[in-house]
């Protein structure tokens, strides 16, 4: 007994000693994200309950609604993740059903390419060191963008279908 007390006090010591060898935190499963491109924030619900909030860095001319290739301009209006990409240049992403119908539409009448793949991504293996200077300024293409932590943690509490709002 007395030895079955050593070794157990000896692995809670070494979770307590390398607390790098821990999982990072796990997100309950994520039922609805709602960004604030004015405020650069996203919101993670599980249910209707507020269970996260992540600082984000979003595309390179972000005031406005995204209606071209190209322009620089995260989207906004209501979306769903549509794919999950493990193996993406940005670390890991969540791809957004954009173009939606309505934007498509409007592409269309301009005469114009609505352009696609837009993302909810990390910043990538080469530039995780930056953490949360990269949300400084907004350098993505249209794609939303949050730090490698932040991303793991989202993607894996994130399905397919999730629904998300985009906000001015």
């Amino acid at each position: 007994m007395r030895y079955f007390l050593f070794i157990f006090n000896m692995m809670i010591g070494l979770v307590f000693l390398f607390p790098t060898y821990c999982d990072a935190r796990t997100l309950l499963p994520v039922h609805k994200i709602i960004i604030h491109k004015k405020d650069r924030k996203m919101q993670v619900y599980h249910q209707n309950k507020l269970i996260q909030v992540y600082k984000v860095a979003l595309g390179f001319s972000p005031k406005g609604h995204k209606f071209q290739a190209g322009d620089g301009k995260t989207p906004e209006g209501k979306y769903n993740i549509s794919a999950k990409n493990p193996n993406s240049r940005y670390f890991l992403s969540l791809k957004i059903s954009y173009p939606n119908n309505q934007d498509k539409v409007k592409a269309y009448q301009g005469g114009v390419s609505p352009g696609g793949d837009i993302m909810i991504h990390g910043i990538g293996k080469q530039n995780g060191w930056l953490g949360q200077l990269h949300t400084k300024s907004d350098w993505t293409l249209g794609c939303v963008a949050l730090t490698n932590e932040e991303i793991t943690e989202l993607y894996h509490a994130t399905s397919v279908g999730t629904v998300v709002e985009i906000l001015p």
